[in-house]
C-alpha cells in the first residue's frame, strides 16, 4: 500500500514537472519567435527603404552625369547592386552610431560638442564604407576603367547628403522615440512596482492589530457584555477605517485622528489607567496628509514595548509641530523580553520613502522615544510622480 502511495506521488510529481517545463519551452520559443520576428520584419524594413533610395539616388546620378535615364547596362547593375549594400551596411552603422552616442558616454559634453562628433563619425563612416563598398569592388572588376574625378567627388557627396538625411531626420528621431518608449516604460514599472510594495506593507499592519483586538475581545466577553459590545462597535470603526482608506497612499491628519481615537477607546478598555494620553494636535494641520494607520502603529508600538502600572503609567503624548506630527511616550521596558522585528518602523520609513522625500526620524534617548513623521500638503502629494 504505502509502495503504491509512493508511485502515486511520484506520477502526480512528475506529470505536473512536465506540465511546468513545457510551459516554459512554450513561453520561451513564443519570445524567442517574436524576437525573430521583430528582427526579420526591420531587415526588411530596411532592405526596402535602402531598394527605393538605391533607385533614386542612382537616377539622380544618371540625370546628372548623363542629363537622362536609361535602362542599366552590365557596369551599372553592379554599381547600383554595390549602393544597395552600401546603404544597408550604412543604415547598420548609423544604429551602432546612435546607440554609442547616447549609452552615455557624451552626457557632460556641451550639445555642439556632442552634435560635432557626430557629424565627424557619421561622414568618416560613410566615406570608409563608400571606397570599400562603392569603389573597390569596380576597381577590382575593371582595373583598366578610368574613374572620373568629378563623378567620384559628386557620388561620394551624394553618399554623405543621403546618409546625413537618413541618419538625423529617420534613424536618429526613430532612436529617441524608442529610448523615450523604453524610459516611460521603465519608470511606469518602477511606480507600479512602488505601488505594489506600498500596498503590502500597508497590508502587513492588518492582521496583527486584528489579533491583538480579538485577544481583547476574547477576554473582555467573559466579564462585561456591555463592554463587549461597545468594543466590537469600536472595532468595526476602527477597521472600518483601514478598509476605506485600503487604496489610498495618503489620508488627511484628521482622519487618521479620528481612527486614534476609536483605537485609543480599545486601549483603555484593555489597560485602564495603567495607560494615559495627551493629545494636542493644531487644527491648521488637520487638512495635512500621512500615511494611513501609521500612527495607530506608533501607539500600538509604544504598547507592545512598555510596561505600565497604576504608579508608573505609561504616557503616549500625541502633538503636532510645524509640518510634524510627534507621538512621545516614557521608557518602561517591559520584565519580559519581547522578540522585536522592527517591522512597525521600518514600515512606515519604507512607505514615506516611496511617497515623499521628506524622511520619519525616530529618536530614543535615556528617558522617551520620540518619533517625529511629516505631515505632508495636498498639492505636493497631487503633483508627485506616485
Amino acid at each position: 500500500m504505502s509502495t503504491r502511495k509512493n508511485l502515486l506521488i511520484f506520477y502526480i510529481y512528475f506529470t505536473q514537472k512536465l506540465k511546468t517545463i513545457k510551459k516554459q519551452v512554450q513561453n520561451n520559443y513564443s519570445d524567442s519567435a517574436q524576437r525573430i520576428r521583430s528582427q526579420i520584419h526591420v531587415i526588411l524594413e530596411k532592405a526596402g527603404i535602402a531598394a527605393i533610395t538605391t533607385v533614386l539616388v542612382y537616377s539622380m546620378m544618371m540625370l546628372l552625369n548623363m542629363g537622362k535615364l536609361v535602362f542599366p547596362s552590365q557596369h551599372m547593375w553592379v554599381e547600383i547592386v554595390s549602393a544597395f549594400v552600401f546603404l544597408l551596411i550604412l543604415f547598420w552603422f548609423h544604429r551602432k552610431i546612435s546607440n554609442f552616442i547616447n549609452s552615455g558616454r557624451f552626457e557632460n559634453f556641451q550639445l555642439w560638442k556632442k552634435a560635432f562628433i557626430e557629424v565627424v563619425m557619421l561622414i568618416a563612416v560613410t566615406l570608409v564604407l563608400h571606397k570599400l563598398i562603392n569603389f573597390l569592388p569596380l576597381r577590382l572588376i575593371y582595373p583598366s576603367a578610368v574613374f572620373d574625378p568629378r563623378s567620384m567627388r559628386i557620388s561620394e557627396t551624394m553618399a554623405i547628403v543621403t546618409s546625413l538625411f537618413f541618419y538625423f531626420l529617420v534613424d536618429r528621431e526613430r532612436s529617441k522615440r524608442r529610448l523615450q518608449e523604453k524610459i516611460l516604460r521603465s519608470t511606469q514599472l518602477q511606480k507600479e512596482n512602488f505601488q505594489a510594495q506600498v500596498q503590502s506593507l500597508k497590508n502587513q499592519m492588518n492582521p496583527h492589530f486584528l489579533f491583538n483586538s480579538l485577544n481583547v475581545l476574547s477576554s473582555l466577553i467573559k466579564q462585561d457584555e456591555k463592554q463587549a459590545s461597545e468594543f466590537v462597535y469600536r472595532l468595526s470603526k476602527v477597521y472600518r477605517s483601514f478598509l476605506d482608506h485600503s487604496d489610498e497612499q495618503l489620508v488627511s491628519l484628521r482622519q487618521e485622528m479620528e481612527l486614534i481615537e476609536a483605537y485609543i477607546y480599545l486601549l483603555s478598555i484593555r489597560f485602564g489607567n495603567n495607560l494615559r494620553f495627551k493629545i494636542n494636535v493644531s487644527k491648521d494641520h488637520m487638512d495635512l496628509l500621512l500615511p494611513p494607520g501609521s500612527l495607530q502603529m506608533l501607539v500600538e508600538n509604544a504598547v507592545k514595548h512598555n510596561g505600565s502600572t497604576r504608579k508608573k503609567p505609561l504616557v503616549v503624548e500625541i502633538f503636532s509641530e510645524e509640518n510634524y506630527l510627534l507621538v512621545k511616550n516614557n521608557l518602561q521596558p517591559r520584565l519580559e523580553k519581547i522578540k522585536s522585528t522592527k517591522t512597525g518602523l521600518q514600515n512606515i520609513r519604507r512607505r514615506y520613502k516611496f511617497l515623499s522625500e521628506q524622511e520619519v526620524t525616530f529618536t530614543t534617548t535615556e528617558k522617551e522615544f520620540i518619533a517625529k513623521l511629516p505631515l505632508l500638503k495636498v498639492e505636493a502629494y497631487e503633483n508627485s510622480d506616485y
